[in-house]
């Protein structure tokens, strides 16, 4: 035996001379954390909407009357590898916006061929004629043109859902100069696509008299004179002299505006008499039962604000509000475009953390650094001055992409606001109450937990969205 196991065997056979801990701590107050919950975050959404008053539950948002434009996306149906497009939705190619008669609908999109492309491979060459109209039915594509100086320049870039080519559609009048392709379009990743040439269209144009008379009316123009946000027009007069007979003009409203009705989130919240009695120090049992509650009822909250596919912002971003990446990670550059689609008055960024993260990446590939702007006391990144805010509730897809939406905010600033009521019966924080419901046969108090809330758009240029983000690691572009 050594020295040292000789040493711990005379301290284990000595009598014990104090209290020691673990019998100490039966007496002891324990110094103790309340209950925590890994489930809760920042929620700056919730924090940055301004909150406007929805009285009677419901949030009616005028707006001037808005004609259609058609530049929507067009949907698609697969079976295994086959890709289809359906034919009510070629309605949101502009020339047949409108257009009703499902047969020869069908007959059209029984024209469309699938064709697959590698990354790199060019679908279309800038100079050629428009003879074929394409849509994009899986990948991602960008458009090439000539840029001020002679080099070419990215003008921007196509994926699922979007067209392009429908002048095709309207041929070429006897004597004019055929239409020709202004950018060259380029895979950036494997695309399928699926397009119809002028030709195959015209022998369908020359079965249906009724597509004939929608076109010609088509090509006659708008009988409503409308602004380049599709809205009616306001007549004015400027620069004049003397005393020209000034236009008469009235600004005309959408006759059936939308109105986003409150949605709600609730739980029954229960807790035993038995431990509301005996366990109810140094702690409210109740009240910290209360607490989390009120916690997950609020992260809920955030999730359907941006989620729900009634009001939630990612659905009720404008088609012509969203753009994707032009090579896949968000890059500076697409920040700088998301701006340029929210311009007036951009409030503030919300991405993933992961989004915020790889955009991070490719500013150090570039040797950009961010801004930083104090928001409250705290550090946030930034892009050209608008803080970039961490948002968990943007879904990442199964690919590792995401989206990152850029608002305005606020009534006055014709922004995005979120909606409540407050004042409610037993209302526990703005727009939540709290409702006692008794005690049952079993001894269990019950507590009813409503949250209600809403958010809307005013205007469509309020919101903006960068889709299909890349949030892999990879290497960064240069």
């Amino acid at each position: 035996m050594d020295v040292t196991e000789q040493q711990d065997q005379q301290q284990h056979e000595q009598p014990q001379l104090s209290l020691g801990t673990s019998a100490a701590r039966n007496l002891a107050t324990t110094t103790k954390s309340v209950p925590q919950m890994q489930g809760i975050t920042s929620r700056w959404l919730l924090k940055l909407l301004p909150w406007v008053q929805a009285s009677g539950g419901a949030y009616r948002v005028n707006r001037r009357l808005t004609y259609t434009l058609g530049d929507g996306r067009v949907t698609f149906v697969t079976t295994g590898a086959d890709i289809r497009v359906i034919p009510r939705e070629l309605g949101e190619l502009p020339p047949l916006r409108g257009y009703e008669d499902d047969l020869t609908l069908d007959a059209i999109a029984g024209r469309f061929t699938q064709q697959e492309y590698e990354p790199g491979d060019v679908i279309v060459e800038r100079g050629r004629p428009v003879d074929r109209v394409i849509l994009v039915a899986h990948g991602k594509l960008s458009r090439i043109g000539a840029g001020e100086y002679g080099a070419d320049s990215v003008h921007g870039t196509l994926a699922n859902g979007d067209f392009t080519g429908e002048q095709a559609l309207l041929g070429t009048a006897e004597g004019d100069e055929p239409v020709q392709w202004e950018f060259t379009l380029r895979a950036l990743t494997a695309c399928t696509i699926l397009s119809m040439s002028e030709t195959d269209f015209q022998e369908t144009l020359g079965q249906s008299s009724s597509l004939q008379a929608h076109l010609d009316e088509y090509r006659a123009g708008p009988t409503l004179s409308h602004n380049e946000h599709g809205e009616a027009a306001i007549d004015l007069a400027s620069g004049h002299h003397g005393e020209p007979l000034l236009p008469g003009t009235f600004v005309d409203y959408e006759l059936a505006p939308r109105e986003y009705e409150l949605s709600v989130a609730q739980t029954v919240l229960r807790v035993h008499t038995r431990v509301a009695d005996l366990y109810n120090e140094p702690m409210d049992q109740i009240e910290q039962q209360l607490r989390l509650t009120v916690e997950a009822l609020r992260e809920r909250q955030e999730h359907e604000i941006v989620n729900n596919r009634d009001f939630g912002l990612l659905h009720n971003t404008d088609l012509s509000q969203r753009i994707h990446t032009r090579s896949g990670p968000p890059t500076p550059d697409d920040m700088d475009e998301l701006l340029t689609v929210v311009w007036k008055d951009p409030a503030f960024f919300i991405a993933h953390p992961k989004a915020i993260a790889a955009f991070g990446r490719e500013c150090s590939a570039r040797g950009v650094y961010p801004d930083s702007v104090d928001v409250g006391g705290h550090k946030i990144p930034g892009w050209r001055g608008v803080p970039i805010f961490p948002c968990n509730k943007i879904p990442v897809s199964r690919t590792k992409t995401s989206s990152i939406l850029l608002m305005r905010t606020g009534e006055e600033a014709q922004g995005v606001v979120g909606l409540h009521q407050i004042g409610l019966p037993d209302e526990y924080q703005p727009g939540l109450s709290v409702r006692y419901m008794g005690v049952d046969d079993k001894a269990l108090i019950s507590y009813l937990v409503s949250a209600y809330y809403s958010a809307a758009v005013l205007v469509p240029d309020a919101l903006g969205m960068l889709e299909s983000v890349e949030i892999a690691h990879g290497g960064a572009t240069s």
